[in-house]
C-alpha cells in the first residue's frame, strides 16, 4: 500500500483527492491537511480520507505540497523532522523552485515539482513535472501516474517551469476572461446572456476539440473560418488593430515574471539548511 498525504486542501488539493479515488485508489491510502477544523470535517464526510497534523502527513510514501506559496515556511518547517527518509515530495506550489523543498528538507529528499492548473477539478488538468537533484525517472513515473487520474501530465526541464507557470497554470484565466468578454459582446448585440453564454461555451469546447484531435496549427483551423471578405477577417482585423495578440504575449510575460518573483521572494524566506537538515 502506498500511503498519499495532500497537505492543503484547497481547491487543487481537494481536486487531486477526489481523481485519486474516482481512479480505484482505495481512501485508507490517502490523507491530508487542512487548517480549519471544519473544512476537514466537510471534506472528510464528502471523500472519506481522513485528516492529519502536518507531522502525521510526514510519514507517508508521497507528500503532495498543495499550499499557498506564501504559506511554504510553516508548512516546510513542520513537516521537516517528521519526514520519513526517502519519502517523494511533489509540490504543487507556483513558481517555488525544487531548490527551496530541497534546502529546508532532509537531505537527500527527492522532490518533484509541478506546474497543475485548475480544470484538474473536472479531470482535464494539464500538469508538467520537473525532478530536483535527487528525484529519479522511477519518481518522474511514480507522479506521472499520480497526476494522469486528473488530466494530461507533460515533463519539462525546471528551468522551464517559471514560463509553464505563466502560459498553462494560469492560461485558464486567459479563455474565461476571453469568453466573458465575447458573451459581454453578445449581449451588446441584442442577445440574451443566457443564449451568449452557450453560444461561445460550446464554440470554446468544440475549438478545444478540433486543436487536439486534428493535430493542425492554429492558423489553419482559423484560415479555415476566415472566407475573403467576409465577417471573421474583419473581426480579425480589428484583434490586430487594437492590439489583441501583443497584449495577450505581454501578459504572460508578466505572469513569468511574477512567478520567477515568488521563488525568490519564498526563498529568501525559507534559507537553505532552516529546517530539517539535521536528519
Amino acid at each position: 500500500m502506498t500511503r498519499i498525504a495532500v497537505l492543503g486542501a484547497g481547491k487543487i488539493g481537494e481536486a487531486l483527492l477526489a481523481g485519486l479515488l474516482a481512479s480505484g485508489r482505495p481512501a485508507e491510502e490517502l490523507v491530508f491537511t487542512e487548517r480549519h477544523p471544519e473544512r476537514a470535517a466537510e471534506l472528510t464526510e464528502r471523500h472519506g480520507v481522513g485528516a492529519v497534523d502536518v507531522p502525521t502527513a510526514g510519514g507517508s510514501d508521497i507528500v503532495v505540497v498543495a499550499v499557498k506559496p506564501q504559506d511554504i515556511a510553516p508548512v516546510l518547517t513542520e513537516l521537516a523532522p517528521a519526514l520519513r527518509p526517502g519519502t517523494l515530495v511533489v509540490s504543487l506550489c507556483a513558481g517555488l523552485p525544487t531548490a527551496l523543498f530541497e534546502g529546508a528538507l532532509p537531505a537527500g529528499t527527492p522532490v518533484v515539482r509541478v506546474m497543475p492548473n485548475t480544470p484538474m477539478l473536472v479531470g482535464e488538468a494539464m500538469s508538467a513535472i520537473s525532478p530536483g537533484t535527487h528525484a529519479t525517472d522511477d519518481h518522474l513515473a511514480t507522479v506521472e501516474k499520480l497526476l494522469a487520474a486528473v488530466g494530461r501530465v507533460v515533463r519539462v526541464p525546471e528551468s522551464q517551469q517559471d514560463a509553464v507557470t505563466a502560459l498553462s497554470g494560469s492560461g485558464p484565466a486567459y479563455f474565461f476572461f476571453l469568453v466573458e468578454a465575447m458573451i459581454d459582446a453578445g449581449i451588446l448585440l441584442g442577445l440574451p446572456r443566457a443564449v451568449a453564454a452557450d453560444l461561445i461555451v460550446q464554440s470554446a469546447f468544440g475549438a478545444a476539440r478540433m486543436l487536439r484531435e486534428s493535430n493542425d496549427h492554429p492558423v489553419i483551423l482559423r484560415e479555415a473560418v476566415t472566407s475573403p471578405a467576409g465577417t471573421t477577417i474583419a473581426a480579425i482585423r480589428e484583434l490586430e488593430r487594437h492590439g489583441v495578440r501583443a497584449a495577450l504575449i505581454a501578459a504572460i510575460e508578466a505572469a513569468r515574471d511574477r512567478s520567477v518573483e515568488l521563488g525568490r521572494t519564498a526563498s529568501v524566506i525559507i534559507p537553505p539548511g532552516s529546517a530539517g537538515q539535521q536528519n
